[in-house]
């Protein structure tokens, strides 16, 4: 997807991707990870989610990256607070004591720039991409991450041809064929979501299946 693309999304308020409440998922799958308190979380293409609140709520230092200045200043005002602004090479940092969001193109962080992570919570960033994309991605958390590092990967599948994404569906042998060589990769959980998230059936979709995932870093 174009930058602008997403620029316009948050520009016209189409953002029906983020939700204000904490997702179930979540809360429900990620004490699975054993994820030490005070570990730093990155949450990709983070957008304005109240999830980065819930990890730092739960001890967590939080790094997130946005392209959408939108976005990063929405999350912040939502919240009533007032982040501290660097600059960091080609991002602007938004801080709070834990919490740190760089503004900017997701392909030009480097390992550098985020520090050591030791966990990464993906809910809306693999499936918010192409599959040309989804490839690219892959490979660059692959250089930014470490051994030992643990993912909670949160996807969808349906039927791709009953729905143009974002977001995309990314069936269980395609996240086997992009994480494998690196990861591995274990099914939490896999739920048939037609019937609760009624706005896909309202987008032409005859079923959709929700899909949890952790991944560890070999």
């Amino acid at each position: 997807m174009q930058h602008e693309f997403w620029h316009q999304r948050w520009q016209q308020n189409q953002i029906g991707f983020h939700s204000d409440e904490i997702n179930r998922h979540l809360q429900q799958q990620w004490s699975k990870l054993r994820v030490e308190p005070n570990s730093r979380v990155f949450v990709p293409m983070c957008g304005k989610s109240n999830d980065m609140l819930w990890l730092l709520a739960q001890g967590y230092q939080v790094v997130g990256v946005e392209l959408s200045p939108l976005a990063v200043e929405a999350f912040f005002s939502d919240n009533g607070l007032q982040p501290t602004l660097r600059h960091q090479g080609d991002f602007v940092v938004s801080e709070i004591d834990g919490l740190q969001i760089f503004c900017g193109d997701f392909f030009a962080l480097r390992p550098a720039d985020l520090g050591k992570i030791d966990a990464v919570y993906d809910r809306a960033s693999l499936v918010a991409l192409p599959y040309e994309i989804r490839i690219d991605y892959v490979l660059h958390m692959s250089v930014l991450l470490t051994a030992g590092v643990r993912i909670l990967l949160v996807a969808f599948d349906y039927p791709q041809h009953e729905m143009p994404g974002p977001p995309f569906s990314v069936q269980t042998e395609e996240v086997e064929k992009l994480y494998y060589s690196w990861c591995d990769v274990e099914l939490l959980a896999d739920e048939d979501v037609i019937e609760q998230e009624l706005h896909f059936k309202e987008r032409g979709l005859s079923q959709i299946r929700e899909q949890v995932y952790r991944l560890i870093i070999k």
